[in-house]
């Protein structure tokens, strides 16, 4: 039964990765930057997975295989300098603060994933301040914070917008359908047990 069980995480979590490299792809390729399953991928990895090590390779595997892909096969920048080590250091932040989580609610799922945007939004920002993108200073910095604010610049909006929401929706769906088949699963256990 465990060997069973451990087939099975094995194969869902190579499943959310495909599917969130498939989806950050097609999001990156379609200009819908930030709305992809990642954010949300990292805070249930953290969450849910007893495996630790399992927990912070999912979301960073998500990111390398897909910056593999973008650099090789489209017109998009796979690897982009020093800002990357802060997506990648925001994403494993998030699972940490997925580890916290304890027990899914719906309210501490909805309090989680905003935090984890946050951090999201704080950490990788940092990384193009870190990139020089507006200069070395204080007025840099506060410049880098000020173009990703939402309804200070298009593009600010339209990723701060494309992010909490697709964190929203995707943790949703993943914690949704993991409490699904948590119910079918202890509901078969019951049942067999029955049986006996």
């Amino acid at each position: 039964m465990k060997g069973n069980k451990n087939t099975f995480t094995i194969l869902s979590c190579t499943a959310l990765v495909m599917l969130a490299v498939i989806s950050r792809i097609i999001n990156t390729e379609t200009h819908w930057y930030g709305f992809a399953p990642v954010v949300a991928i990292s805070l249930f990895s953290g969450a849910i997975l007893k495996n630790k090590a399992y927990a912070y390779l999912l979301p960073l595997a998500v990111y390398l295989l897909s910056d593999i892909f973008l650099g090789l096969f489209t017109g998009t920048q796979g690897f982009y300098g020093i800002s990357q080590f802060f997506v990648y250091g925001a994403m494993a932040l998030v699972v940490l603060l997925g580890t916290g989580m304890r027990r899914p609610k719906p309210l501490r799922i909805l309090g989680f994933t905003l935090g984890g945007s946050a951090i999201f939004w704080i950490v990788s920002n940092l990384g193009v301040f870190a990139a020089g993108y507006y200069g070395y200073s204080f007025e840099g910095l506060t410049t880098t914070y000020l173009m990703a604010i939402p309804f200070y610049t298009p593009m600010g909006s339209g990723m701060f917008i494309n992010a909490f929401v697709g964190d929203l929706l995707f943790s949703g769906l993943l914690f949704g359908i993991y409490a699904l088949i948590s119910q079918y699963s202890a509901a078969s256990r019951l049942g067999l047990a029955a049986k006996k």
